[in-house]
C-alpha cells in the first residue's frame, strides 16, 4: 500500500472530514479513504470536445430561435492619406 500526506487543507474542511468521519464511526485517515474510493470507483466518460459538453448538458433544455437581425453596410476605411 502507498502512504500519501496532503498538506495545506482548508480548516473548514479538515473540520467537516472529522465531523463526518465522527458520524460514520471512522478515523479520518479511514474516512478520508472512502471519500477518495467512492469517488473514483466509477469512471465517468468525458466528453470528446467542449460543444459537445455543452450539447449533453444543455440540448434537453430545447432550443430557442433567435431572430434575424439586419445588419450593416460595411463602412468604407478611413484615408489617412495626406
Amino acid at each position: 500500500m502507498a502512504v500519501m500526506t496532503i498538506r495545506n487543507i482548508d480548516d473548514a474542511i479538515k473540520k467537516r472530514l472529522r465531523v463526518r468521519a465522527a458520524v460514520n464511526g471512522r478515523s479520518m485517515e479511514d474516512e478520508a479513504r472512502d471519500i477518495l474510493r467512492s469517488a473514483l470507483s466509477t469512471d465517468e466518460p468525458r466528453p470528446r470536445n467542449l460543444g459537445q459538453a455543452i450539447n449533453e448538458r444543455f440540448g434537453k433544455l430545447g432550443g430557442i430561435d433567435l431572430p434575424d437581425l439586419p445588419r450593416e453596410a460595411i463602412r468604407q476605411p478611413v484615408d489617412f492619406g495626406e
